[in-house]
């Protein structure tokens, strides 16, 4: 990699030692190729990629965009390479064990006041416990990274790979706020770092966690304002809640309806000030803080066609949308054979009422019976509402004693990780046994009508053998 790439050294933390050679493990290939032509095999460890060694699948794809490409790889303790002709389109077809190969993930240095991780009890999932903060996982999977464990290596290849765009975690443009922030009294200007990455061309997505009373007022207008000045390279600020738990450490607090209140007042007047400046709002608020107050969510159009859903800008507007998609359904088909259907959705308490709304119209358009259960996620704490979070002891010890009808319907984001497996480590079939009723995971009204029908993709049954339980037996 290039060394001329001038990286201002405040901004690098010293280059990381390897132990070892970097390697990709191959989990997978698909027959139809350009792997699978030169002989890939499932199991082969991925050591170069055009004589160039490769640490993650940015690198693979990045050296392999040739017209010819070889590989070298480990295979039963020996070496081989293995090469040929690509063309333009053609897949590699290689499915890896994990995006990185090489040492480990990168961790955090920070210590935020508002960090989950130093939030979280013991006896939860083991992924918990990562303090994650690396820049590849950004650029793959829009994970919000706050810049400040980059080495001088890390900076240039950002630029020479083209990692855009990126999502970054200011919280603060004041470098000294900031630092209050992160409790990292070393953190870099994030202004300077950022300025750095739209001079070479990188794109970004900020976000801003509000803490009342440590970087809100009139430091929220400052950065939000500070970040404009960087558009169109800078592409949005979403102004996200801060999440406690129980288990929070340094006082921090969550907002008052009235506090969120003021935010989503201040976030509309400056999307007002950004389209006449911009052309765009700019700035965006995450739903959470429309479901507290009460306020409607914006429309389809309010978000200027970006996709920021991972950070919970828009899920509750791509929800609604949805349920009139079915609705649309619900009459063209005049669905019949839902009356008298019976089933419990469960969900956050912040996303009830709405969730609730929906399966009240629903029932009144199909003559199903859909009851909607908030659960309080005691483990965390009641200040804790979103779905994502929700516990499966929880789910079980609340909805133990009620009349459940045919299926329970779950909410899939409480499984969101690879092994399919809740925050407290349980999964779907765990809660089917327990509360003796299938299990259905949905994301939207959409998935409740398929789980109703039997086209679920998936349902988990208490029974090994799939057999629903009886309606009336519980």
């Amino acid at each position: 990699m290039s060394s001329a790439l001038f990286v201002p050294p405040e901004f690098c933390i010293p280059d990381r030692p390897r132990a070892q050679e970097p390697a990709g493990w191959i989990v997978h290939v698909d027959p139809d190729s350009w792997g699978a032509r030169v002989g890939i095999q499932a199991g082969d460890l991925l050591l170069r990629v055009n004589g160039r060694p490769v640490e993650d699948v940015i690198d693979v794809h990045f050296y392999a965009a040739e017209d010819f490409v070889a590989v070298e790889i480990l295979r039963e303790g020996r070496r081989h390479v293995l090469s040929g002709p690509r063309a333009e389109g053609e897949p590699l077809g290689l499915t890896f064990a994990h995006p990185t190969f090489d040492i480990d993930i990168r961790r955090c240095n920070n210590l935020c006041t508002f960090c989950f991780v130093l939030q979280t009890p013991k006896g939860m999932r083991r992924t918990l416990y990562i303090k994650d903060d690396d820049y590849r996982y950004s650029f793959l999977y829009g994970h919000f990274v706050t810049l400040t464990n980059l080495t001088a290596r890390d900076w240039r290849r950002i630029v020479e790979q083209r990692l855009s765009p990126l999502y970054i975690s200011v919280h603060a443009t004041d470098p000294e706020v900031r630092r209050r922030v992160l409790r990292n009294p070393r953190a870099p200007d994030i202004m300077a770092q950022l300025r750095w990455l739209a001079d070479h061309g990188i794109e970004m997505h900020t976000q801003i966690v509000v803490t009342p009373g440590l970087n809100d007022g009139e430091h929220l207008e400052r950065s939000v304002f500070d970040l404009a000045t960087l558009w169109p390279q800078v592409r949005s600020v979403s102004v996200v809640p801060v999440g406690v738990t129980r288990f929070q450490r340094y006082g921090v607090r969550p907002h008052t309806v009235e506090e969120a209140r003021q935010v989503l007042q201040a976030v509309h007047a400056w999307q007002r000030i950004f389209r006449r400046r911009l052309g765009v709002r700019f700035v965006y608020a995450t739903d959470e803080w429309y479901l507290l107050t009460g306020r409607p969510v914006p429309s389809k159009a309010a978000y200027d066609g970006l996709r920021l859903q991972e950070n919970g800008l828009g899920m509750v507007r791509d929800f609604l949308e949805d349920y009139r998609r079915v609705k649309r359904i619900l009459r063209r088909r005049k669905i019949e054979g839902l009356a008298g259907r019976r089933a419990t959705l469960a969900t956050g308490t912040l996303f009830a009422p709405v969730l609730a709304w929906a399966a009240r119209d629903f029932n009144a358009c199909t003559g199903a019976a859909l009851d909607v259960i908030p659960i309080v996620n005691t483990r965390l704490g009641e200040t804790i509402t979103v779905a994502g979070l929700l516990m499966a002891e929880d789910i079980i010890t609340q909805l133990a004693a009620r009349p459940l009808g045919d299926l329970v319907i779950l909410p899939r984001i409480m499984f969101d990780h690879p092994a399919g497996v809740s925050l407290d480590d349980r999964t779907p079939l765990d809660i089917a046994r327990a509360l003796g009723r299938p299990i259905a995971l949905a994301d939207t009204m959409g998935d409740v009508l398929d789980a109703l029908e039997g086209r679920a993709r998936r349902v988990f049954y208490p029974d090994p053998e799939g057999i629903p339980v009886p309606a009336g037996s519980a």
